[in-house]
């Protein structure tokens, strides 16, 4: 154990803990969103991650013609770059998440199945989707071209503020922010809160449900599939089961915060990401998926409903 680090490099530490804090928002948000409205876990959400990675290094390597020796870009030509492969990112996504709707939930929810049937067919969409990533890609690393210079905008107190640092937390945040005042807002927002309250109320308002219900899996791949380009920024490689452990740990953050909560989501994502960033400092980076593992299983143990358990109760969403 190496606790002297937490003095000489406590700010650098939360920098990054915040940064990878807010992907691990994006990614709960995608969980959080479902459950609020079908009272589900979607285990596909972490191979929906995974598309949005392939999807970021397709644009960055295929369409523009990058590779990983290629030098960084600047200009109208840096923004235009990360601007399209963000979009086409969070679209694979969201296309992705419509698609797990359609195939693992809609036909069982109309059947009036019960909802381990539902939770059993999307952990198969999940391994669908996983070995389907495996086998075109021949269980090989993808690595992404490092388009974006990786320079310094100025130090505090020891921390390196970079520049891809910077771009996800501000990023992130504007993000969730967005999202925030669109639940609450909104009039398809106020529908989806409707929905989580209650499905026969919300039918007797006149409320679509198949149609709130596809609205909030796309929401919840579009702001994954703007993880996955955030994660893809940063650490520039992803491979067929890139998901698994920043699923779990996307999870992790939402049970945390109180799952089914939008804000419990963020909380429990910036707790989650600043604690695995200390403790790997600490105790060395092969504890950072064992310190999801304690966080969960605390959880569950000490208070199931999260941090922010009330409010799943007040509003679901």
């Amino acid at each position: 154990m190496n606790f002297s680090v937490l003095t000489s490099q406590f700010w650098s530490l939360c920098l990054s803990g915040i940064s990878l804090g807010l992907i691990y928002v994006l990614i709960s948000l995608g969980y959080t969103m479902v459950y609020g409205v079908l009272r589900l876990i979607n285990f596909a959400n972490s191979e929906i991650f995974m598309v949005g990675t392939f999807a970021t290094v397709w644009v960055e390597t295929g369409l523009t013609g990058h590779t990983s020796g290629s030098s960084p870009i600047h200009g109208f030509q840096l923004i235009y770059t990360l601007l399209f492969a963000l979009v086409v990112a969070m679209l694979s996504s969201g296309i992705t998440a419509l698609a797990v709707e359609f195939f693992a939930y809609r036909r069982l929810r109309a059947k009036g199945t019960n909802r381990l049937a539902s939770l059993i067919s999307a952990i198969g969409m999940s391994i669908v989707l996983s070995e389907s990533a495996r086998i075109l890609t021949h269980s090989r690393p993808q690595a992404n071209p490092r388009l974006l210079e990786k320079s310094s905008l100025g130090h505090f107190a020891g921390a390196n503020f970079r520049v891809d640092t910077v771009l996800v937390v501000v990023s992130a945040l504007l993000m969730f922010i967005a999202l925030d005042r669109f639940v609450n807002k909104s009039r398809l927002g106020k529908a989806i809160r409707a929905v989580s309250m209650s499905e026969e109320n919300a039918k007797l308002m006149g409320i679509n449900l198949n149609r709130v219900i596809s609205v909030t899996f796309l929401i919840g791949g579009l702001m994954t599939g703007a993880a996955s380009f955030f994660f893809m920024t940063v650490y520039e490689t992803t491979k067929f089961n890139v998901g698994f452990n920043l699923g779990l740990a996307a999870f992790t953050a939402a049970v945390l915060g109180g799952i089914g909560n939008l804000r419990g989501a963020f909380f429990g994502g910036i707790s989650l990401g600043l604690l695995e960033t200390m403790s790997a400092a600490v105790l060395g980076s092969q504890w950072k998926s064992v310190t999801v593992f304690v966080v969960l299983v605390l959880v569950l143990l000490v208070r199931p409903n999260g941090i922010f358990g009330e409010a799943i109760q007040q509003t679901r969403v």
